[in-house]
């Protein structure tokens, strides 16, 4: 997935959300090491101090974690990752329902729309 900034959000935030959704789609591994300040700051084209406000927010909240002498490395706190997956799959869930439901579609049409659209997809 590669780095995309979008808004008026400062970089770090948006930084931060875009870790955590590839330590939960999967392209971070739980306990795998996390790439160098200045790798990321590289890959992502932003300042290493930005990468490291971003990365000191993560290990608040426990996505990332510092082993003195070997760097970081994301969770393996498994369950952890699971309830941040089902988080933002509830909210963008409930976005996409408040729009169906101001064009007007009922319950049952939503139902009947995302039948076909499940099926196109495979």
């Amino acid at each position: 997935m590669a780095w995309e900034f979008k808004d008026q959000r400062p970089i770090y935030i948006q930084l931060i959300e875009q870790i955590k959704l590839k330590i939960i789609s999967g392209e971070y591994k739980p306990g795998q090491k996390f790439p160098t300040v200045r790798e990321l700051a590289e890959e992502a084209s932003v300042n290493p101090n930005t990468i490291q406000k971003a990365l000191a927010e993560l290990e608040r909240s426990g996505f990332v974690y510092s082993q003195r002498t070997s760097g970081r490395f994301i969770t393996e706190d498994i369950d952890m990752i699971k309830e941040i997956k089902l988080d933002i799959a509830k909210d963008q869930a409930v976005n996409f329902l408040k729009s169906m439901k101001s064009l007007g579609l009922s319950n049952e049409d939503i139902m009947e729309f995302l039948g076909k659209m499940a099926k196109e997809m495979k």
